[in-house]
């Protein structure tokens, strides 16, 4: 599926999110997990409680995932945010709120936000801006703050101390302290610290051509289960 279906999708990940919203306010909510595979946890690293993912699980603010080495987890974080977390890694979500207009029922959504920080391995990210109201979506690393400037599906790495995000489609940009802002189009990549100034070409480089690979399974399993989740809802 293409960003033309995925449009189609935003009405339905509205329907997969908790949010509780009167009009005009803005609220926090929940991610809606669509898929889990192998060891995933999550919890608070303050309280050191940490409880295994389910399909009913309701990851909010200030939670942390951890998955193991070969499990995933497969989220929408907010209404046109899908994300894929791969093994081996970690992830705290900051923030996911919704401004909605109206009642629950048949309110519009005016703004959607999600800053999610990535501490270690990798992250898929199928992205949607919305025509009618704002969206905000930040992933964090310890290098970088990267955002998609377009509707955009990309992979983001990190092992802590590098930071590489590549560019399946659409475009996003990348920013660091002192540093001018990267603007990351389709098929290129960028990595943090780097001496290259302008982004690369994702083919030159077996690791990045295995992210857009990696990016492109993505995106078909998200949308898949975020269907087949719609349709078990309406019986």
């Amino acid at each position: 599926m293409g960003f033309a279906s995925f449009r189609t999708f935003l009405a339905l990940s509205l329907c997969l999110l908790e949010n509780g919203c009167s009009k005009g306010i803005t609220r926090a909510t929940a991610a809606t997990v669509l898929s889990v595979k192998g060891d995933v946890v999550f919890g608070r690293a303050e309280r050191n409680q940490f409880q295994p993912v389910t399909s009913s699980s309701k990851i909010r603010g200030g939670d942390i995932v951890r998955t193991s080495d070969g499990a995933a987890i497969n989220l929408v974080l907010v209404p046109g945010a899908f994300v894929q977390v791969s093994g081996n890694s970690e992830i705290k979500i900051e923030e996911l709120s919704l401004t909605k207009d109206g009642n629950e029922t048949t309110g519009g959504v005016l703004d959607r936000s999600a800053r999610v920080r990535l501490s270690r391995g990798r992250m898929s990210v199928l992205f949607s801006r919305s025509d009618t109201g704002g969206s905000q979506f930040a992933l964090i690393t310890k290098q970088t703050i990267i955002s998609p400037d377009s509707d955009c599906l990309f992979s983001v790495w990190t092992d802590g101390s590098i930071t590489r995000s590549t560019c399946a489609r659409g475009e996003l940009s990348g920013a660091s302290d002192g540093q001018t802002p990267v603007r990351i189009n389709t098929g290129y990549f960028h990595q943090w610290p780097t001496a290259a100034k302008e982004p690369l070409a994702a083919s030159a480089e077996r690791d990045t051509q295995m992210d857009v690979m990696v990016s492109l399974e993505a995106e078909k399993e998200l949308l898949d289960q975020a269907a087949r989740w719609q349709n078990r809802r309406a019986f």
